[in-house]
């Protein structure tokens, strides 16, 4: 249900943005618009994983670097049958993490400095699940062709204003078209890309959970991002507001319901979600691999007994 719904929305998105070229210019303008939104998801395709990482300073670490991390990345991805992703670090205090690529093969999952130091192991691993599920389900790459679309239906839409409220002849949508399509085609764009963004959480909630074996996990860990979000502010989130949809938890807000404008789920919905998953599967989850459990450990693999980052 949750691919159809996908399926659904996106192709609502390309009408609408068909529809938006075909107002401005007819069948050509429609023409015109498809050729523009091919060569804009063109460029993204290649170049969307690289724009981000940068936007964000993530530096890319290894097992020399940063084992704890890397090996955990390492031992998910190979949980959920996908190639190793390259792993990056942002040095930024709000606990967030996103995964980017265009396919599981040229993937890359980026976290915070600020969720490393204050969540679990455990807690972790369920994040890191999470946005493997994102990887397996080829969501990166969507997202970033619904964000190309959207922002190329708002860029029609400007030029609707200019090329279509000057016509005095019936070719065009004339002022009155040109302000209301300047203003409903982008709000239409933006509410189908937002739903969307909001229908894979709950998907890779949920292959991310039996990916990581506990859904109990992930579900902790959200209520942390999320009661974190209200407190520590990501400030280049906040200058770069379309990149949103990208974190596992809103970076913007620590908004918890779940209206037409939420870029993401409310977390007390997942959290429930989890928690029924968790009831299906029986004990909190499918067990790890020979009944294995994380150890306690401090960030990069040295042995402490009080509780620390890692649990």
């Amino acid at each position: 249900m949750n691919y159809f719904k996908t399926a659904l929305l996106l192709a609502g998105l390309t009408a609408l943005f068909m529809g938006v070229g075909y107002l401005i210019g007819g069948a050509s303008g429609a023409m015109i618009a498809l050729v523009i939104a091919a060569a804009m998801n063109l460029f993204t395709y290649w170049n969307s994983d690289r724009m981000v990482l940068s936007m964000y300073g993530a530096h890319e670490v290894d097992a020399s670097t940063a084992p704890e991390l890397v090996g955990l990345v390492a031992e998910l991805a190979g949980r959920a049958g996908l190639p190793m992703p390259r792993v990056f670090l942002m040095d930024e205090a709000q606990p967030n993490a996103f995964a980017t690529g265009r396919n599981p093969q040229n993937a890359a999952v980026a976290v915070t400095a600020g969720i490393v130091q204050q969540l679990s192991r455990e807690e972790l691993a369920g994040v890191i699940a999470h946005e493997l599920a994102h990887i397996k389900n080829h969501d990166t790459l969507l997202m970033t062709i619904t964000a190309t679309i959207a922002g190329a239906i708002s860029m029609l839409a400007q030029f609707g204003m200019f090329f279509g409220g000057n016509r005095e002849n019936n070719s065009g949508p004339g002022i009155i078209g040109s302000i209301a399509l300047m203003i409903l085609a982008p709000l239409g764009a933006m509410l189908v890309q937002m739903a969307i963004s909001r229908t894979r959480e709950y998907a890779a909630d949920n292959l991310g959970a039996r990916i990581a074996g506990q859904p109990m996990w992930l579900a902790s860990a959200l209520m942390k991002i999320e009661n974190a979000a209200h407190q520590v502010p990501n400030w280049e989130a906040e200058r770069n507001p379309a990149t949103a949809h990208m974190f596992i938890i809103n970076p913007l807000s620590g908004r918890g319901v779940d209206n037409l404008f939420a870029t993401h789920p409310s977390t007390e919905n997942r959290i429930a979600a989890l928690q029924q998953l968790a009831a299906e599967l029986g004990g909190g989850g499918t067990s790890a691999p020979a009944g294995q459990r994380y150890p306690s450990r401090s960030p990069w693999g040295r042995t402490s007994t009080s509780r620390g980052p890692w649990g």
